[in-house]
């Protein structure tokens, strides 16, 4: 009789759950059920260097998951340096946060950003959207060279995506087990996470195992032109001139020479290369086509989208102005140029998106492949809900994944908690309640919320004027 006791007492501070590759002991935090570091694939070493995630490798008793897990490989950009510094190529883990084991209730599975080259997913399985009845899932995906080189020889690939459709595997397998439902899956991301999801939208081996899709500030494109395999394969060439081993050996190079490698790799069509893992390579495996042709042939779905009213400074820098405006709006580059006025001046600033080139730079990088994104979806005949974040009118300018806080987390927006209308959407794929604001749905009006610190408020046709002018997702 004691000894049960005294096992229900441990079970209620360190809950174990079963998975198809073993049992894990989790912790309670902050109200919250928390397993970090779950094995979704095996080792990705060795011999398994860019080659397909494989199938877990089971273990006997109880696995340890209280501690938080490594992140992937990557360098030390200053911003990333907690996940460089705790980093191991056994890293293909995720982790879920829950209210409790039993139930059956929406999953939301976060994919993080960090350009494909850094990051981790931190500690977003103790968001606070886990008590607004949410399973969360967050993963670590493979970066870099070690995530997204492709090799002629065959090895590589867009395996950090190949890596996140096995994540997505383990859900529906085993999130039963943590109290979520397997059919009411949620994928969502920003950044290059959102970059990753709308390529999981497009990949056909990721059909199935999703039902709706959150996208902040990234689409499949990121509004740079599909990149080809011989594209890729000449970057394959690159790294392997930089890495000067044998190819035989490069699986037993040490990881970091591999990240290093491919932080000097150059791709032409860039202005910029810290997009370079930005740049979607069209594989033929995971994505047999084009993201768009993909999307405008697949099943509908709900998406909520957006972005920020400024996100980035231009990519390469003034000098580069032109060969960015040319590449994002290819045939209707003189119109953009027009619209721009980029033969005059530099005006005055605008107070809420910033210089003239800092109103391009999210323009073709994020707010009009995010429209188009939305309407190629709307097309589909699903519903779509469309947002642009503001954080401070009248302040400083907002930035990129500065909305993060406001979505995630227990900061509000003025008197608004966003994240009770994204804890809507994943619930029942519509984000309005009767205790917000209304939100219109997208529509042919391309209908959106603007949100800033006076609240939330309908408007429509998002910087039309110029996005009209773009063909780039």
């Amino acid at each position: 009789m004691i000894a049960a006791l005294l096992a229900a007492a441990l079970a209620s501070v360190q809950p174990v759950a079963a998975t198809e590759a073993g049992a894990v002991r989790g912790t309670v935090a902050g109200g919250h059920v928390v397993f970090r570091g779950i094995p979704f694939a095996a080792p990705p070493v060795a011999q398994r260097r860019w080659s397909p995630p494989a199938a877990p490798v089971r273990w006997k008793g109880v696995r340890d998951a209280t501690a938080p897990a490594n992140s992937c490989p990557q360098a030390d950009y200053g911003w990333n340096h907690g996940d460089y510094a705790f980093q191991s190529e056994d890293c293909l883990t995720l982790d879920v946060g829950t209210t409790s084991l039993t139930g059956r209730r929406p999953v939301l599975v976060w994919i993080h950003g960090g350009g494909n080259y850094a990051g981790s997913p931190g500690d977003m399985v103790e968001t606070a959207m886990v008590a607004k009845g949410v399973v969360v899932v967050a993963v670590r995906y493979r970066l870099g060279a070690l995530g997204f080189l492709h090799r002629r020889d065959g090895s590589g690939g867009n395996l950090g995506v190949q890596d996140q459709i096995a994540a997505l595997r383990w859900v529906r397998a085993n999130v039963a087990r943590f109290g979520g439902d397997p059919d009411m899956v949620t994928i969502a991301g920003e950044s290059a996470g959102a970059q990753d999801v709308g390529v999981l939208i497009a990949a056909p081996a990721a059909r199935g195992l999703f039902r709706r899709a959150i996208m902040g500030s990234g689409t499949p494109g990121f509004g740079l032109p599909w990149r080809s395999r011989e594209e890729a394969w000449r970057m394959g060439d690159q790294f392997d001139a930089l890495m000067k081993v044998a190819p035989a050996d490069l699986r037993r190079a040490a990881p970091g020479a591999a990240i290093a490698a491919g932080e000097q790799l150059h791709d032409p069509v860039l202005t910029a290369d810290d997009y370079r893992w930005l740049r979607t390579t069209i594989d033929g495996a995971v994505l047999p086509d084009t993201p768009e042709r993909l999307i405008a042939a697949r099943p509908a779905l709900d998406l909520l989208i957006g972005t920020d009213r400024f996100e980035l400074d231009l990519p390469g820098g003034r000098t580069r102005r032109d060969a960015f405006v040319a590449t994002a709006f290819g045939a209707n580059e003189a119109r953009a140029r027009a619209f721009y006025r980029l033969d005059e001046p530099d005006p005055a600033p605008d107070a809420r998106m910033g210089t003239r080139d800092q109103q391009i730079a999210t323009d073709a990088t994020f707010r009009c492949p995010a429209q188009r994104m939305a309407r190629l979806v709307a097309r589909q005949g699903g519903r779509v809900w469309s947002y642009e974040f503001d954080e401070a009118p009248g302040g400083p300018m907002t930035h990129h994944a500065a909305e993060i806080p406001y979505l995630y987390g227990d900061k509000r927006l003025g008197a608004l908690h966003l994240m009770d209308y994204w804890a809507n959407f994943v619930k029942t794929g519509d984000p309005n309640s009767e205790a917000l604001p209304a939100w219109p749905a997208y529509g042919a009006q391309g209908a959106y919320l603007a949100l800033d610190t006076t609240g939330a408020r309908p408007a429509s046709g998002l910087r039309a004027d110029i996005c009209q002018w773009t063909d780039k997702l």
